[in-house]
């Protein structure tokens, strides 16, 4: 796995499909201590503004996408009742 370096923090970058992504988890734990990476992701993912671009990056890449199913997630974003949970990336 590469890395590259990020205001002196390391951030590791894979790649899946001649495709590059960065570690959020990385960039969290740079931010506040390893304990608190899961809640900043936990809270940064929840919110309206990140469901919102998620919902348009999937309706532009991905022809399966399910609009409908996603108008719940989209309405219930923000709310403080509203939690959603990352997928585990090696599952």
């Amino acid at each position: 796995m590469a890395k590259i370096t990020v205001q002196n923090t390391e951030i590791s970058v894979s790649t899946h499909h001649e495709r590059d992504y960065i570690s959020l988890t990385d960039m969290a734990n740079a931010k506040e201590s390893e304990s608190r990476a899961a809640d900043i992701i936990k809270n940064w993912i929840r919110t309206r503004y990140t469901i919102e671009f998620l919902g348009t990056w999937e309706m532009i890449h991905n022809p399966n996408f399910k609009v409908v199913e996603f108008d719940h997630f989209r309405i219930q974003a923000g709310l403080p009742s509203f939690v959603i949970y990352p997928a585990d990336a090696s599952a």
